[in-house]
């Protein structure tokens, strides 16, 4: 069939994109990819999120989400579009600095079209509505995350992947922000996320609540969380005098109770042996058995499927500082927060009457030589579905233990201490720790630098150690 001429007429995604292309900027799209090691699209390049505001209201009934997310962010570059990370959910519209903005979905990838393009280290505000049934992703590894339901609600959980789930953002570690979430659910569930809660505002004929929540110090979007259920919730301090906001599954209340009631002590010893806590608040979800395949350090208050035991706490707490407040710089360098948080649990045991971290170690490597815990390195997962293996966590804390041995306790426990403090709220990776730690302990670099060949970059298992 003979095609006869298109007339020219200029649809309103012509008229806002050509309007984009003018004006004195002329800027270039950011990147739709960080280049991440194991999650090579996740993240985005050219701004830099400073706060998210998200508005969210879910039903568990119908299993229906629908959010306002609002972000604050800087332009890196001069910029021409953008892009979002977020899984499934129908966007129903954008806006940049009230502006409508075309925006273009292609798989996990939201590509925004601001009105005017957006000149290098401008601060602008990006509105996203969106609606749906939220998904569930299944990670490399086969775990789940992103928004998984429950009996009574839903969890929002968000490593490596799954914040994207549930709202549109900057979704790699190296963007850290804060956050104010508002989250409207219906009578007789609460609704419970990252920091302090700051209002619980029922409607008008007391049909539903919105629980209003705000965090004041950065956060990576993969410890971000949202509990929704029948929680019974519970306030106390420290011994310090850190607030302390814990949330229960009625069915694990029982469970929970006796290791729930040390969450202070822990807290306060780990101030001790790690420095200064580096929020403005702690606690705790505990969910029913099952209602995830693992914990999680979500920021201010790890969830647990299920009632923890006293180690299992230590751990995640013991990311507050290694991984909550010092992020990995990218998903390779998870030995950083699962090393540090394993050698947590040996020190807990070592001074509360439990076996010294040197048996532990000792364990660790007394495993045969064809055991998981020597598969890689710790610092070169071979790929995304090993980045939550044994020697992430075994020998990244055998690592840990070598250094202490190489530097002695004086220097060890002040190390603890300072990684966090120098990098707090910050960044880093494991060329950025290796680094520290020598210039820390100039007379033993050569000695270090065996420490790194052999546990933490070398294949396979080390030979003996020197008995110590």
């Amino acid at each position: 069939m003979r095609r006869h001429p298109r007339p020219l007429v200029l649809t309103a995604v012509a008229l806002l994109t050509a309007a984009a292309c003018g004006g004195g900027v002329h800027g270039s799209p950011g990147a739709s990819g960080l280049r991440d090691p194991y999650f090579p699209k996740l993240g985005n390049g050219g701004y830099d999120v400073t706060h998210y505001a998200l508005n969210l209201a879910y039903d568990p009934d119908t299993h229906r989400l629908k959010g306002t997310a609002t972000l604050t962010a800087t332009a890196l570059q001069d910029l021409s579009a953008f892009n979002l990370d977020l899984r499934g959910l129908t966007v129903a519209g954008v806006t940049v600095d009230k502006k409508r903005a075309v925006s273009r979905r292609a798989g996990s990838e939201l590509t925004v079209r601001p009105f005017d393009e957006l000149p290098k280290g401008h601060t602008f505000r990006t509105v996203v509505r969106y609606s749906g049934e939220p998904v569930t992703i299944t990670d490399p590894d086969g775990s789940e995350e992103g928004w998984l339901r429950t009996a009574d609600g839903a969890l929002g959980l968000g490593e490596p992947t799954g914040s994207m789930a549930w709202f549109p953002g900057n979704h790699h570690p190296s963007d850290k922000a804060t956050y104010a979430i508002a989250v409207t659910v219906p009578k007789g569930v609460r609704a419970v996320s990252n920091g302090e809660l700051t209002g619980a505002k029922r409607s008008a004929y007391g049909k539903s609540t919105t629980y209003t929540w705000r965090v004041t110090q950065p956060m990576a979007s993969y410890v971000a969380t949202v509990a929704i259920g029948k929680f019974e919730t519970h306030t106390s301090r420290t011994p310090a005098g850190i607030p302390v906001y814990t949330a229960v599954d009625p069915e694990e209340a029982e469970a929970s109770e006796k290791v729930l009631a040390r969450l202070p002590e822990v807290v306060d010893w780990e101030t001790r042996t790690f420095g200064p806590y580096p929020f403005s608040s702690t606690g705790a979800i505990v969910a029913r058995e099952g209602d995830s395949g693992y914990a999680l350090e979500t920021q201010n208050r790890p969830v647990f499927p299920g009632a923890p035991d006293v180690g299992l706490l230590v751990h995640e707490l013991a990311h507050q500082w290694y991984g909550d407040s010092v992020t990995p710089k990218s998903w390779r360098d998870m030995w950083l927060n699962e090393g540090f948080a394993t050698y947590a649990e040996w020190l807990w045991e070592e001074q509360h009457d439990g076996d010294s971290a040197q048996e532990s170690f000792d364990a660790a490597y007394d495993h045969a030589a064809d055991s998981a815990v020597w598969a890689f390195p710790p610092a070169d997962p071979p790929s995304a579905s090993h980045i939550s293996d044994s020697p992430v966590y075994t020998r990244g804390a055998m690592v840990l233990h070598r250094i202490r041995k190489t530097v002695g306790d004086a220097r060890f426990f002040a190390l603890l201490k300072s990684w966090p403090a120098d990098h707090k709220y910050g960044n880093a990776d494991t060329h950025d720790f290796t680094a520290y730690v020598e210039r820390a302990n100039p007379t033993k670099k050569d000695a270090l630098a065996e420490v790194w060949k052999d546990w933490l970059y070398g294949k396979g298992k080390p030979d003996e150690p020197d008995t110590p």
